[in-house]
């Protein structure tokens, strides 16, 4: 099978060839860009600064040779602005806490702080207020919180969604196509769009780090407490992005089609260590609703699978997220409560695409040894491959302080015990 072919066969609960290896695909199965570097130097290819494609977390462009030297069968299709509102474009030299040279956009624009932190600004404005921090020597950034004093009269819904949501324009549309249609046709590897067209209280865009002024509820943690407190307000909002949702998965559609296999929908987490951040009932209120409208549209008229991304123990979970349609689950992080992949490849891998769930990032692939990876990765693969149903990546993105002989054992491993 040729990497398209074998994320389809895997995606429809057909057993491939070997199972499918995803790094860089999307915003949460991507590598850290120190952690990136290191392994560019371990698989002895040309050393050059990595592009960091999102700087939120400082993850790296995953290079052609790379993708090929690993054997990775995916590679992204997403729109070239960051979360911070700025393009990926005018790449300049930066350098890392750890020393280490990097590539950003040119509008990614930091000042240090009196501790020594580091600020960033939304959209490259500094005369707006910095919206995000990374901690001195640290690896990512943490959105700095800017709510303005709340006035229940004046909280408006659509003023909330118009700030961090909107139709495709002609031009992105033309992006995606093209775009869409090179990687088709000049690879063979499975497109993964990341579309975000359903991520009903991603807690991530709360504190909107790529607005200069933010209005409405920016707080997360009072965003969570207005589920309890402004019930409607929250599913105002939720209803808005449903209806722009919906539209742009048409006009997605109508450009790149069926050459598209999987779409990143969400990546709302619901999970904590021990248990789900809200209850089931809850879910199925302010949720699922939105969930199902989304799923069911893009089942009815596309090809693609629907991905969703949710960290933590989601096994309350699982029966409604099946109902809401959703095809693929990752990060599938199973140091959490309830999450033993032995369980979950029984209880629903027949109902569920694995994507994730490779090897643990919190402990085993940061702070084990090679050969603990390894055995973690060759018991993970034993688990859950058979039949199908199962993309490798790690549980969530390969973090900047992780050693690159452990790397090497992670893909040692998926390649040794894979087919």
């Amino acid at each position: 099978m040729n990497s398209r072919e074998r994320v389809r066969a895997a995606i429809n609960h057909h057993q491939p060839d070997r199972v499918p290896l995803d790094l860089g695909g999307t915003e949460v199965t991507g590598i850290a860009a120190g952690a990136y570097a290191r392994l560019r130097r371990a698989l002895g290819l040309p050393e050059r600064p990595p592009k960091v494609s999102e700087p939120y977390q400082m993850l790296a462009q995953v290079d052609d040779d790379v993708r090929c030297r690993l054997g990775i069968d995916t590679v992204p299709l997403q729109l070239p602005v960051t979360i911070f509102g700025f393009r990926n474009e005018g790449w300049k030299l930066w350098q890392l806490f750890d020393g280490t040279q990097v590539l950003v956009p040119e509008r990614f624009v930091t000042r240090e702080a009196e501790n020594g932190d580091l600020l960033l600004f939304p959209r490259g404005d500094t005369s707006a207020p910095p919206s995000a921090r990374m901690p001195r020597g640290g690896f990512y950034f943490d959105a700095i919180i800017r709510q303005e004093p709340l006035d229940q009269v004046s909280l408006d819904p659509e003023e909330w969604v118009r700030q961090v949501c909107s139709v495709y324009t002609d031009e992105d549309l033309r992006y995606l196509e093209s775009e869409a249609k090179r990687l088709y046709e000049s690879t063979d590897w499975s497109i993964v769009c990341v579309f975000g067209g359903g991520e009903f209280g991603e807690i991530s865009s709360v504190p909107a780090v790529g607005v200069p002024y933010p209005k409405g509820i920016r707080d997360p943690m009072e965003w969570y407490v207005a589920h309890i407190t402004r019930p409607e307000y929250i599913k105002g909002i939720f209803e808005i992005q449903c209806e722009i949702g919906l539209r742009n998965a048409e006009l997605l559609w109508q450009a790149v089609g069926d050459k598209v296999d999987v779409v990143y929908v969400s990546g709302t987490d619901f999970g904590t260590q021990q248990g789900a951040f809200i209850s089931p009932s809850m879910y199925r209120e302010f949720y699922k609703p939105y969930h199902k409208r989304l799923n069911d549209w893009i089942h009815q008229h596309t090809t693609w699978k629907v991905f969703y991304h949710t960290c933590g123990s989601i096994v309350d979970l699982l029966d409604d997220f099946s109902e809401s349609g959703i095809d693929i689950l990752n990060p599938v992080q199973c140091s959490a409560h309830g999450m033993d992949p032995a369980f979950l490849k029984r209880a629903y891998g027949d109902r569920f695409v694995f994507w994730g769930a490779g090897v643990d990032t919190q402990s085993t692939l940061p702070f084990g040894t090679p050969d603990q990876v390894y055995e973690q990765v060759r018991e993970r693969i034993h688990i859950l491959s058979p039949g199908g149903g199962f993309v490798f990546s790690a549980v969530h993105n390969v973090q900047n302080n992780v050693p690159p002989e452990n790397m090497l054992a992670m893909f040692e491993a998926l390649r040794a015990h894979g087919a």
